[in-house]
């Protein structure tokens, strides 16, 4: 019950500012609908509408991070966290009412993606289901470094990182629209060390239904998700403990 009040208040606290849902949902679609305009206007395929939902689906959760960060580090700094410290809620439950909110913001902004992609000429299937079941743990994923950086950076620092630093990253590293084998060396080698890229071939396979190429992407996506989490819950309860 604590969690879920908790939860409540957080997904008001989001809901305060229309901005943040245009960038939460709005965006990732309006950068859909451009890329594969840009696609009909050139004679190369670049922007397949099937192989670009799934990049642009895991690249609008990176604004769930900057959500994440922003809501964390403005309670901080209002000391509103601090009252409730004195409260029976442990860091867990704190770290479940701020992610219950984006995870459902999350799974909201893919439902719209696939739905627009539609319209476009994606096909109906069941493997779409998988997919957005799959872009769960990877917004858990953002959803940790947002909480990660709220709890350990001023907000002003956090919102920097998680915004325009992570957004970045996700977009270049992540081949939500390049394909990274064209570019090949070093660059490839750090995008496929981090998630960004699992989480978008994944995608890919699941809706195409090549069941079996999702692995083994799902394991570098699943293992940075909860070794965030972790992290996040303890560097938050240590950070609740110090204050």
């Amino acid at each position: 019950m604590r969690i879920l009040v908790f939860a409540n208040r957080t997904t008001k606290e989001i809901l305060r500012d229309p901005l943040s849902l245009f960038f939460g949902i709005g965006f990732p679609v309006v950068l859909l609908l451009l890329l594969s305009a840009i696609n009909r206007s050139i004679p190369v395929d670049l922007f397949n509408v099937d192989s670009l939902t799934p990049g642009i689906a895991v690249f609008g959760l990176s604004f769930m991070a900057l959500f994440a960060a922003q809501v964390l580090s403005k309670d901080r700094a209002s000391s509103f966290l601090t009252r409730l410290f004195t409260t029976p809620m442990t860091s867990t439950d704190f770290i479940m009412g701020y992610s219950l909110p984006l995870l459902m913001m999350s799974i909201v902004q893919g439902i719209v993606c696939y739905i627009v992609a539609m319209f476009m000429g994606l096909s109906i299937s069941v493997s779409m289901i998988v997919a957005l079941a799959l872009l769960i743990p990877t917004s858990i994923i953002f959803i940790g470094i947002g909480l990660l950086c709220g709890t350990l950076l001023s907000e002003r620092a956090a919102v920097g990182i998680c915004g325009a630093l992570l957004t970045n990253l996700s977009a270049w590293l992540s081949g939500a629209w390049i394909d990274l084998n064209l570019i090949g060396g070093l660059f490839k080698d750090v995008a496929f060390i981090l998630p960004f890229v699992h989480a978008v071939e994944m995608g890919k396979a699941a809706l195409t239904g090549e069941y079996g190429d999702i692995f083994p992407h799902i394991w570098w996506v699943l293992g940075y998700a909860i070794i965030i989490s972790v992290v996040a819950i303890a560097m938050f309860k240590k950070k609740m403990q110090a204050e």
